[in-house]
């Protein structure tokens, strides 16, 4: 359901939805949102109806690691972006180590990195302390049939769907956005 169809399917839905809604706060609502959040809830609407309604599909960001690279060089890659970036490590999850450890079987690759800048991260969550749920930022390293894969958050829907930031948040956020951004982009190439 992509081009023309999905996106008059969205726009009637859209229209329908906001028709039944307008008299419970929902279009006053609207109002309240980041400049272009109709664009951004648009792409992940495509995401979701391309992937068959798979939610995670839709609310994250991948990339296929560049054949020949090791794990070493991406990790090599997301601790240099972290540290020109001021975003401090956190913590590691071996999944596949310990899944290894408790079968005794070897276990495709699946091991997540956390990261943070504890400023940001305290702003957003004074901000809306649902966001804490999202804390710290995240990237997992999966392997796969064609070899590895990196997942993130999407953080374009965290900053431009829901209601405007504070400018100073704002700015923040964008520049944990850029450093997540550049770390998936790096990471899978194995720049460092």
């Amino acid at each position: 359901m992509n081009g023309i169809k999905g996106r008059l399917l969205r726009v009637a839905l859209l229209l329908g939805v906001a028709g039944m809604l307008g008299g419970c706060g929902t279009l006053s609502t609207l109002g309240k949102l980041e400049d272009g959040a109709g664009a951004e809830a648009g792409k992940m609407w495509d995401r979701w109806v391309d992937s068959g309604g798979d939610i995670a599909v839709a609310t994250t960001w991948e990339r296929k690691v560049k054949p020949g690279v090791t794990l070493d060089q991406v990790e090599q890659a997301l601790a240099s972006v972290a540290t020109e970036h001021n975003i401090r490590p956190v913590g590691e999850l071996p999944l596949s180590k310990e899944l290894e450890a408790r079968s005794g079987k070897p276990q495709k690759l699946l091991k997540v990195y956390s990261y943070c800048n504890p400023q940001t991260a305290r702003k957003m969550v004074d901000f809306s302390p649902h966001m804490a749920a999202y804390l710290p930022c995240r990237i997992s390293v999966v392997e796969q049939a064609d070899g590895l894969w990196m997942y993130t958050l999407n953080m374009d829907m965290m900053i431009r769907m829901g209601r405007k930031l504070p400018p100073d948040l704002k700015s923040d956020a964008l520049k944990v956005r850029e450093a997540i951004w550049q770390m998936m982009e790096k990471g899978s190439r194995g720049e460092f």
